[in-house]
């Protein structure tokens, strides 16, 4: 007979409950370094697929403040998707305006040389 998982984890003590709480929160609000890192991607390895030298990547890992379109480039060369969300008490709305702007910009660009853009 086979034992569920849920079941096995309701068995661990409050405090260590409250440590596997912790680490999942933890977990879930990273830097872009920490991300990179979490990936297994090295700055070189990630910018030769942003096409950039390391020291940019470098520098995008440490800056407060860019546009949504950077930090969408950046995220997808870790192999995922960016998503602006707004966070109020009623619950959560996805901003979509920023993914509409990025298709359009790529179906304007389909056919231009990239030296072009």
């Amino acid at each position: 007979m086979s034992t569920k998982w849920r079941d096995i984890r309701r068995t661990h003590p409050t405090e260590v409950e409250a440590e596997i709480a912790r680490v999942k929160e933890a977990a879930a609000v990273m830097t872009l370094y920490q991300l990179r890192e979490a990936r297994n991607l090295t700055q070189v390895s990630l910018a030769k697929v942003l096409n950039v030298n390391q020291g940019a990547v470098s520098r995008m890992e440490k800056r407060t403040d860019m546009y949504v379109s950077t930090l969408r480039n950046f995220i997808k060369a870790m192999g995922g998707q960016l998503q602006v969300k707004a966070l109020f008490p009623e619950g959560e709305v996805q901003i979509e305006q920023f993914e509409s702007l990025a298709e359009s910009r790529e179906d304007s660009n389909r056919g231009t040389p990239l030296a072009e853009l």
